[in-house]
């Protein structure tokens, strides 16, 4: 069903001496005689090294090191539902050799959090859409429900008692299950967790009903039989994984939640420097080696221009702020 193992081992082989020995370097052509870049780029990532996120931008910075002549240096800065990062991009000069990684989180936090040190559209330039991920929604192997329609009966049959995991609070696999239940009109109990791997291990283990988790982090265990696979969460089934059925066309019509991320800079960086970004980004995505690893990943990836980017993510504002909001969701 899933074609994905011997992508995943050859990139956790690749990324295992890399991330052991610290912060990673891609690239080590010599500057080109060019006002930009004149010295390394840092690239905030705000989550841990190994993470979905991670991988993403160490793959794209490869390839983009090689087209700008000068490393992208990965520096992961975890923290505060990756607020942390990008406060750190909002406040770097903004001469194009500061970009960050921007992600679902930060769509959903501009509702979620009472108080930001930055704004996701105000602060930032975009530069261009990375990767889009779908979530999967799974349940223990063991559990008796068998399908979207099954765990929805199932929910209305005992309101509350199904609960559900996720890697945090205002993370995409909590709202997205805010959004499933909202559009369901079923009730289920919240359980976070402080990341993906700690969440997913509970319900392999039976002690939650069910979760929302990226391809990335969970379709292994579905290959496996640890866990159940009853939807994804995007509007077309995935080539990766064709037998598993869209929440969508399964139970809920409309139903679309997706993971994504992609690239900022600083707000006031040159356009000029924002649109070589961007078309070197954009060629980047589509190489078909680089293609060909994310869509091992159930990921994919769209050629949007810098300002298509910003309007997606006002989108994305708009629609996760709509559950938040209903969730009754708040951090300080």
């Amino acid at each position: 069903m899933i074609r994905r193992r011997d992508v995943v081992a050859g990139l956790a082989g690749t990324l295992a001496g890399t991330l052991a020995a610290g912060p990673l370097v891609l690239g080590s052509r010599p500057a080109r005689a060019a006002a930009w870049p004149a010295r390394p780029i840092s690239v905030v990532v705000p989550y841990p090294p190994g993470g979905s996120t991670d991988i993403t931008a160490r793959i794209v910075g490869e390839r983009l090191s090689i087209a700008l002549g000068q490393p992208l240096v990965m520096d992961n800065r975890p923290g505060a539902g990756g607020n942390l990062g990008l406060e750190i991009v909002a406040r770097a000069a903004a001469d194009g050799h500061t970009l960050g990684v921007a992600t679902t989180a930060h769509a959903i936090n501009m509702t979620l959090f009472r108080k930001l040190n930055y704004d996701t559209l105000k602060s930032f330039a975009p530069v261009a859409l990375l990767t889009e991920n779908p979530l999967v929604l799974v349940v223990p192997a063991q559990s008796a429900p068998r399908s979207v329609a099954d765990l929805i009966a199932a929910a209305k049959a005992r309101p509350g008692a199904l609960n559900y995991a996720s890697s945090g609070i205002g993370q995409s696999t909590h709202l997205a299950a805010e959004l499933f239940a909202s559009m369901a009109g079923i009730k289920l109990t919240h359980i976070p967790y402080r990341g993906s791997a700690p969440a997913i291990t509970d319900v392999i283990a039976g002690r939650c009903d069910l979760m929302f988790d990226t391809t990335q982090s969970v379709l292994a265990h579905v290959e496996g039989g640890r866990v159940r696979a009853l939807g994804i969460t995007a509007a077309e089934r995935l080539p990766l994984a064709r037998d598993i059925p869209t929440i969508a066309e399964a139970a809920l019509p409309g139903y679309v939640a997706i993971a994504w991320n992609g690239l900022v800079a600083p707000k006031g960086t040159p356009p000029e420097i924002v649109a070589r970004l961007n078309a070197e980004t954009v060629r980047a995505m589509q190489e078909p080696a680089v293609a060909a690893k994310f869509a091992g990943l159930g990921a994919t990836s769209r050629p949007l221009s810098p300002e298509a980017f910003g309007a997606f993510m006002a989108a994305e504002i708009a629609k996760w702020g709509a559950v938040v909001k209903q969730s009754g969701t708040t951090l300080d």
